[in-house]
C-alpha cells in the first residue's frame, strides 16, 4: 500500500511516499573517454580569456521511490594559472535530501597521464551572501597544472520518503561547452502523482525539455555562458539559466486562477483543522491578557508568549539517527502544541493566529514565498513555492504582518526573507493575493556613536557603541544564535573592523542582548585607530569617513549585467565626537553635504565645537530591487558618496606635528 500525503505544518511542503521497492541502487555514471583534442585544448573562443572551462557536465536524475538518486558527471579543463584554484572542488548537497554517495575523482595530466583521487572528501560548511549557508563535500585533486583535465563524479542517493521538486540549473561560473540532462519522474499505479516543468533563460539555440517515449525527460545544452556573480545580485538560482519540475497530487490546471483556488482551498481547511480548538485557546488567551489592555497591547503579549515558547526549527540539527530516536507524533492541531510548549517555527505562527483570533482580533493564516532563493511568480502554478507562513490582523484598522515563529524578530516586524513578497491569504473561498509588509530604511538602522580622542602622534582612541534596530538587529541574532560567546565577540569585532578603512584594534567590553527580539542589539567597544590622521610641518590632514569602508568600494564597475538587489531598506547613522589634543587647531572644515536622490540620501556634516570636532554622517537606503538599467544612476550616487566620505578636515598641531 502506498500513501501520498502534504505536511502543510511544516516551513517546507514535501511529498512523503510510503513504497516497498527494491532499494539496490545501480551507479550508472562513471568517467569517459578523453580525446586528443581536449587535452591539445589551450583556449576556448567562445570564452576568450576563460581561466578553465567545463568541457562535458552530465545530470541523470531518477525520482522513482526507494531508488531514487541523481549521477552528477564533471570533466573541466584548466586554461590558465588561476584556473588552477578549480581543483578545490565543492559539492554542495542539503542533508535533509539526501547523502553523497560513489564519489571518484581524478586528474589527467596534458600528456594523458591519468592520477586518481585516493584522499577523502570533507564536509564543510559554506556561507555565503546574506546569511545563506550550505553543506559541501570538498576535496582537492593534486598535480594539476595548465593543460590538466579535471574529472569527478558522485551520485545523490536521495532520500527514501521524499519527493523534492528538482531542478535543473545549467549556468555555472564557468563556460560549459556541452551539457546533458534527463530525468526519470515518479510515477505510481495507486495515486495520481503528476510532473510538469517550466524553464528560465535557456541558451540560445537550446531546444526546450522533451519527454522522450520511455517518459524520460532530456535535455542538451551547448557553449552555456559562465554565470557572472555581481555584488548585491538577486538570487543567483533565480538569474541563472535553469529548468524547474513540478510534482502534483492534483491534475494540472491550465488557468492560474483556477489552480490557486483549489490549492487555496486545500490550504485552508489545513489550516482551519489545525487551528480549531477553540476552548483550549480561550483558556490559554485568558492566562495571557488582561481583559483591561488595549488591542496592541494584547497583542503584544500574546506576540512575547508565542517567542517564548521553545522553536525546534532554530535549534542544533541533529543527527538522522537522533531524528529517528527522538521522533513524536505530529501536534496535529494548536492544542497539542500549547500543552507540550514546544513546535516548529511555522507551528509557532499557526498558534499566534489561532489565540489572536480567540482575542478578538481579525486574523487570517498568509502563505508566502521567501525570497532568499527565488522570486515567486504565481503564473508558474507551483505550490510548493509558498513554503512560509505569517499572519496578517486587522489592529486599529490597518492589516499588520506577524511571524512570531521567526526568532528573534521585533513586534510588527517579518523577517527580511518575507517583507515585501506576495503572499496567498487563506480563506474558506480560495483566498486573496496580498503583498507583505517592507519596513522603512528607519525602522533597520546601524547607529555608531563614538566618543574618541586624537593624541598628537595621530591616533584615535577612545568608547565606540554600535546600535542594531529592526533587521538589522534580528537577522545577527538569528546567524549567531548557536555560537558561544567567543565566537560572538569576534563576530561584532569583525564587522567594526570590516567598516574602517585601515586597520585597528577592536575590543567588545560589554555583553550584549543575544537572546531578546525587541530590544536593540547594542555593542560597546574600545577602539584604537593607528595613523588614521597625517600631514607634514603645521598640517594634518583628518578624513571624515571614518566608517565608510563598506560604501568604498560599492559599485565600483562601470558595467552590470543583473539588477541590484538589497535584503530590505537600511539606514547607516555615525554620529562622532573626537577631542583634539591641546592646542591644536581646525582650520578648514568641509561645507556640509546633502544629496537626495529620493531613493538613497547621504548627508554629512563636520563641525569645531572648542577644540572638539563633530563628524555626522547618514546613508539611507529606500531600495530593495533596481533593474540593471538604472545601474547607472545608483553608481553615480554612491560616486559622490564616496567622494565626500573623503573629504579631510585640516588641522594645524600644537608644539608637535601629526605623524607622517
Amino acid at each position: 500500500m502506498r500513501a501520498l500525503r502534504l505536511r502543510f505544518q511544516g516551513l517546507i511542503s514535501f511529498v512523503f511516499i510510503c513504497i516497498a521497492l527494491d532499494s539496490n541502487s545501480a551507479w550508472a555514471v562513471g568517467f569517459q573517454p578523453v580525446s586528443p583534442e581536449e587535452l591539445k585544448m589551450t583556449s576556448e573562443p567562445k570564452a576568450p580569456g576563460a581561466p578553465a572551462i567545463i568541457l562535458y557536465r552530465q545530470v541523470d536524475r531518477d525520482d522513482r521511490g526507494n531508488t531514487a538518486h541523481e549521477d552528477v558527471y564533471f570533466r573541466i579543463k584548466i586554461l590558465t594559472e588561476e584556473g588552477r584554484k578549480y581543483a578545490d572542488i565543492e559539492i554542495p548537497f542539503f542533508r535533509e535530501e539526501g547523502s553523497i554517495v560513489n564519489l571518484h575523482a581524478r586528474t589527467i595530466e596534458p600528456d594523458g597521464t591519468l592520477i586518481n583521487f585516493s584522499g577523502k572528501a570533507f564536509d564543510k560548511s559554506i556561507v555565503r551572501a546574506r546569511g545563506v549557508k550550505y553543506l559541501a563535500k570538498t576535496f582537492t585533486l593534486t598535480n594539476v597544472q595548465v593543460g590538466s583535465i579535471l574529472e569527478y563524479y558522485y551520485t545523490v542517493d536521495l532520500s527514501e520518503t521524499i519527493i523534492i521538486n528538482s531542478h535543473w540549473i545549467l549556468s555555472d561560473e564557468l563556460f560549459t561547452k556541452n551539457a546533458k540532462f534527463s530525468l526519470r519522474p515518479y510515477t505510481s499505479n495507486y495515486i495520481p502523482v503528476n510532473v510538469r516543468w517550466t524553464w528560465n533563460k535557456l541558451p540560445s539555440g537550446t531546444a526546450r525539455p522533451a519527454e522522450a517515449p520511455n517518459h524520460v525527460i532530456n535535455l542538451e545544452a551547448n557553449n552555456i555562458p559562465a554565470f557572472q556573480t555581481e555584488d548585491y545580485m538577486p538570487p543567483e538560482n533565480e538569474m541563472k539559466s535553469r529548468v524547474d519540475f513540478i510534482y502534483t497530487e492534483d491534475a494540472p490546471e491550465r488557468e492560474p486562477d483556477k489552480y490557486w483556488k483549489k490549492l487555496g482551498k486545500k490550504r485552508n481547511d489545513q489550516l482551519e483543522s489545525f487551528i480549531g480548538k477553540r476552548r483550549a485557546m480561550d483558556q490559554a488567551v485568558s492566562e495571557i491578557v488582561a481583559a483591561s489592555d488595549s488591542p496592541d497591547v494584547k497583542l503584544q503579549k500574546i506576540y512575547a508568549r508565542i517567542q517564548q515558547i521553545r522553536n525546534t526549527s532554530y535549534e542544533v540539527e541533529k543527527s538522522e539517527q537522533e531524528q529517528k530516536r527522538n521522533k513524536e507524533k505530529d501536534p496535529g492541531n494548536v492544542e497539542a502544541i500549547w500543552k507540550r510548549q514546544y513546535g516548529t517555527g511555522a507551528e509557532l505562527t499557526w498558534l499566534f493566529l489561532a489565540l489572536a483570533r480567540s482575542a478578538g482580533f481579525e486574523a487570517s493564516g498568509v502563505w508566502v514565498a521567501d525570497r532568499q532563493n527565488y522570486f515567486f511568480l504565481p503564473q508558474t502554478m507551483d505550490g510548493g513555492r509558498l513554503d512560509a507562513n505569517v499572519v496578517v490582523v486587522k489592529l486599529n484598522g490597518k492589516d499588520v504582518f506577524f511571524d512570531p515563529g521567526a526568532a528573534f524578530t521585533p513586534f510588527g516586524l517579518l523577517p527580511w526573507v518575507k517583507t515585501g513578497v506576495r503572499g496567498l491569504k487563506l480563506d474558506k473561498d480560495g483566498g486573496t493575493w496580498v503583498d507583505t509588509s517592507l519596513p522603512s530604511s528607519s525602522e533597520s538602522v546601524i547607529q555608531r556613536k563614538a566618543q574618541l580622542k586624537l593624541s598628537e602622534a595621530g591616533e584615535l582612541e577612545g568608547k565606540l557603541t554600535v546600535t542594531y534596530t529592526g533587521l538589522e538587529a534580528s537577522h545577527r541574532r538569528v546567524e549567531e544564535r548557536l555560537a558561544d560567546e567567543a565566537a560572538r565577540k569576534k563576530f561584532l569585532e569583525d564587522e567594526v573592523r570590516e567598516a574602517i578603512p585601515i586597520v585597528c584594534d577592536v575590543e567588545l567590553t560589554n555583553q550584549p542582548d543575544w537572546k531578546s527580539s525587541t530590544p536593540p542589539l547594542v555593542a560597546e567597544f574600545s577602539l584604537k585607530v593607528t595613523g588614521w590622521v597625517s600631514g607634514a610641518g603645521r598640517r594634518a590632514l583628518l578624513p571624515v569617513g571614518l566608517f565608510s569602508a563598506p560604501e568604498k568600494h560599492l559599485f565600483d564597475h562601470a558595467e552590470r549585467v543583473h539588477p541590484i538587489y538589497f535584503s530590505f531598506p537600511f539606514e547607516r547613522a555615525d554620529d562622532i565626537n573626537i577631542d583634539l589634543p591641546l592646542g591644536w587647531q581646525v582650520s578648514t572644515v568641509p561645507r556640509p553635504e546633502k544629496l537626495d536622490a529620493k531613493a538613497v540620501i547621504y548627508t554629512l556634516e563636520a563641525q569645531n565645537d572648542k577644540g572638539t570636532l563633530h563628524l555626522n554622517r547618514v546613508l539611507n537606503v529606500e531600495l530593495m530591487l533596481l533593474p540593471a538599467e538604472n545601474y547607472a544612476t545608483l553608481r553615480k550616487v554612491f560616486q559622490i558618496v564616496r567622494t565626500s566620505d573623503e573629504q579631510q578636515i585640516i588641522l594645524q598641531p600644537g608644539s608637535a606635528s601629526a605623524s607622517n
